[in-house]
């Protein structure tokens, strides 16, 4: 994915691409990312990339991180989504009180945090904070995390979770239960050994276990905070950002830069194939079609994608009431362009593109399962967006 920022993280993710594509056999088969490839990505400065700057981070911008992963992805994109969720991990840890930050950071900002983001487990307040415990699933990174971050509802009857008369607007009456983030640190938690899958095998997606872990108030935060982008601890743009500006695109970008992988490692076989009757593949229009179709597809893709960092960004600013609808409008369908350009060459690649040692068929694999992802489906996003136009959203919204 190309950029013009010359960033630390720009610049060095072409190095991470290359370790991860080195180390990515690998990855399959341990089902989680090698050493190599985690150190690669903690020095490329993904983990530290929206830490605040109060704690070395360097509280940078969507755009230039988007350009970054998408780099990465090329080379694997398991090492490309792992990447990402760092970098988003220290992003919702930066919502945290000032004192938890603190603890988190104290050894420096290349911290590497899991988010488990779909409310599971069981939090029961006590004395002087909460006692958690529970499964979540399909946490992406939890073997090497220094920390996690569990999200889990809270009892209604919890003085913190009460309405009172002057309740900000996601504490009115007729809101849905109070859910929380918690931070652990890697010496509370368990693994549960639970990923088999057919792609994206080497993020190490495994089960998060927690049982009966004292939490301190202080290491707690309001789902609600990070969607409204309230930080109390801070007032950087990066934190500012409401949640449906950032939407899916962590899991939006590894994407873009695994079809480009694809892309590539498809072109540089076919460029030596013959038929059975001996023709170059290559001098075929049918070939030569769906090149082009695929890789303007991914240019597509990529162009949406990088409007919805933009976006974050604040260097682009749709209407309010669009803005709302069409981020994850846009990322949904970009990824639908993403997986209609890779099966597309996996197709044409006959029977050869078969083999297990073949990077296309990877990404193919890696492509698919990631697009199946909740938070990338079209059907919800592109209602939500159609209900919104067809609804009163302002004339000439539709371009």
């Amino acid at each position: 994915m190309a950029a013009d920022d010359k960033s630390t993280i720009v610049t060095r993710a072409p190095m991470v691409a290359e370790i991860a594509a080195r180390y990515a056999a690998e990855a399959e088969t341990a089902r989680r990312l090698s050493p190599q490839v985690v150190e690669g990505v903690r020095d490329a400065g993904f983990a530290r990339h929206f830490v605040p700057s109060a704690h070395g981070g360097e509280a940078g911008g969507f755009t230039e991180l988007t350009s970054a992963v998408g780099l990465v992805g090329e080379g694997c994109t398991s090492a490309a989504w792992a990447a990402s969720l760092a970098a988003y991990g220290g992003r919702n840890a930066a919502f945290l009180p000032e004192e938890a930050q603190a603890e988190i950071w104290a050894d420096g900002p290349d911290v590497l945090l899991a988010s488990a983001l779909v409310p599971s487990g069981r939090a029961e307040p006590v004395a002087g904070g909460w006692r958690l415990g529970g499964e979540w699933k399909y946490i992406s990174g939890v073997h090497f995390a220094d920390w996690a971050l569990a999200c889990a509802p809270v009892p209604a009857e919890h003085p913190e979770a009460s309405v009172k008369p002057d309740a900000r607007p996601d504490r009115r009456p007729d809101a849905r239960p109070e859910v929380r983030f918690f931070a652990v640190p890697k010496a509370d938690f368990a693994i549960v050994d639970s990923w088999f899958t057919v792609g994206m095998r080497g993020t190490g997606s495994d089960t998060l276990l927690l049982s009966d872990v004292f939490v301190p108030e202080h290491r707690t935060l309001r789902r609600t905070s990070v969607h409204a982008g309230w930080a109390p601890a801070s007032g950087t743009d990066c934190h500012i950002v409401p949640m449906h500006a950032v939407n899916a695109l962590p899991f939006a970008a590894p994407l873009v830069g695994a079809a480009r992988g694809a892309l590539r490692a498809w072109i540089a076989r076919t460029g030596s194939r013959v038929d059975r009757r001996g023709q170059a593949v290559g001098e075929k229009p049918s070939t030569q079609i769906a090149l082009a179709r695929s890789a303007a597809e991914v240019d597509a893709a990529e162009l949406l994608v990088l409007r919805m960092a933009a976006v974050a960004d604040g260097t682009e600013c749709p209407p309010e009431g669009e803005a709302a609808v069409r981020g994850a409008r846009d990322l949904s369908l970009a990824v639908e362009l993403l997986v209609s350009a890779v099966d597309r060459v996996f197709r044409a690649g006959g029977t050869s593109g078969q083999s297990s040692s073949d990077p296309v068929q990877r990404f193919w694999r890696d492509v698919n399962s990631a697009a199946s992802h909740v938070a990338l489906s079209f059907e919800t996003t592109g209602a939500a967006y159609g209900a919104w136009a067809l609804g009163g959203g302002e004339a000439g919204a539709v371009r």
